[in-house]
């Protein structure tokens, strides 16, 4: 087995950057919040560039409008972004060359199975169907293409995460071969995240830990693309009283502008942060400013999700099943 060793040491403060990447599929909640806050913070607190992408690519489940509506609550709650905004569906050629380089060096293959046929395959941690490796060696007689999958073989992926600490994962084992340009002739999330950190120059990523088992994937990728990865932080996911992640299929309700301080306040604490009681009536410049200048990652919980409450309410979900279709999770 081979070992790919990313822990890519500690960088250089005026090099730093960092980005924030939402999906447009509605308003900001509180856990986006939580994501955005503490990225922003890592960021700022070393001086720091802080960058703003909306992950469009996946257009279906985009709602009208939520663009502008995350660009106008950023703004709002005091989290101010550098440069131009990137969006996914702008940049489809740099996918496509990505994935050609790929094909190239035949690190990916024409797979013709359907979610149905893989439906009895094992499940990964992160809830997706680990591929059990049918059209790696060819596609069965009488099928054609329907995505494409990279080879992971018996790649195992050993990283150190700054909250999360000491991660190893055996591909093969644990997800198998991916998808990089999915059935509906959309290039998947895996692929064109990579592509866009190493265009943008990012050398942080501070995410939600929901994202934590997409990383092998990603440096997976990124080795195979001649990338030089990123440093990772996976922060807790903020969940609501019945443990659901706060998202649009479980009605999470959108952060409250009439009052953002005490919103930011209780970011900060969910992250550990402790600010003191004075700022309970401080100005919101007041607060982000106490936060930049005493961010402490390493305060962070090393815990995958926690609950904000009473921050957070709970919200029924009933007649709202919850999903596997999330981009992210595609096998």
């Amino acid at each position: 087995m081979t070992d790919r060793n990313a822990n890519t040491g500690p960088r250089h403060s005026a090099g730093y950057i960092g980005r924030f990447a939402p999906s447009p599929t509605g308003p900001l909640h509180f856990g986006s919040l939580v994501a955005a806050i503490g990225s922003y913070l890592d960021a700022r607190h070393v001086g720091g560039r802080w960058l703003l992408r909306i992950e469009d690519l996946d257009r279906p489940r985009c709602v009208p409008g939520a663009t502008e509506s995350i660009m106008t609550t950023l703004a709002h709650f005091g989290l101010d972004w550098d440069g131009d905004i990137v969006t996914q569906s702008q940049r489809e050629e740099a996918y496509r060359a990505a994935f050609e380089h790929l094909q190239a060096n035949a690190e990916v293959f024409p797979c013709a199975c359907s979610r149905r046929e893989i439906a009895d395959s094992a499940i990964a941690p992160d809830g997706s169907r680990i591929y059990p490796g049918t059209c790696r060696n060819g596609l069965p007689q009488g099928r054609t293409a329907r995505a494409w999958r990279v080879r992971v073989d018996d790649a195992i992926v050993v990283f150190e995460d700054r909250v999360q600490g000491p991660q190893r994962e055996c591909l093969g084992d644990e997800v198998g071969d991916f998808v990089v340009f999915r059935a509906d002739g959309q290039y998947a999330y895996q692929l064109a995240v990579i592509v866009d950190d190493a265009a943008a120059g990012v050398t942080d990523v501070v995410r939600g830990a929901d994202l934590l088992n997409s990383t092998g994937r990603q440096l997976h990728l990124q080795r195979l693309l001649g990338i030089t990865p990123p440093r990772y932080a996976h922060l807790p996911v903020v969940v609501n009283a019945a443990g659901e992640k706060l998202s649009k299929q479980t009605l999470a309700a959108a952060v409250d502008p009439l009052d953002p301080g005490a919103a930011w306040l209780a970011a900060l604490r969910f992250l550990g942060q402790n600010p003191p009681d004075e700022l309970e009536t401080a100005t919101l410049a007041t607060i982000r400013d106490w936060a930049v200048r005493h961010w402490n990652i390493a305060a962070i919980p090393a815990r995958i999700h926690s609950q904000a409450s009473p921050f957070v309410p709970h919200t029924p979900t009933a007649g709202v099943p919850a999903t596997n279709d999330d981009p992210r999770r595609q096998t």
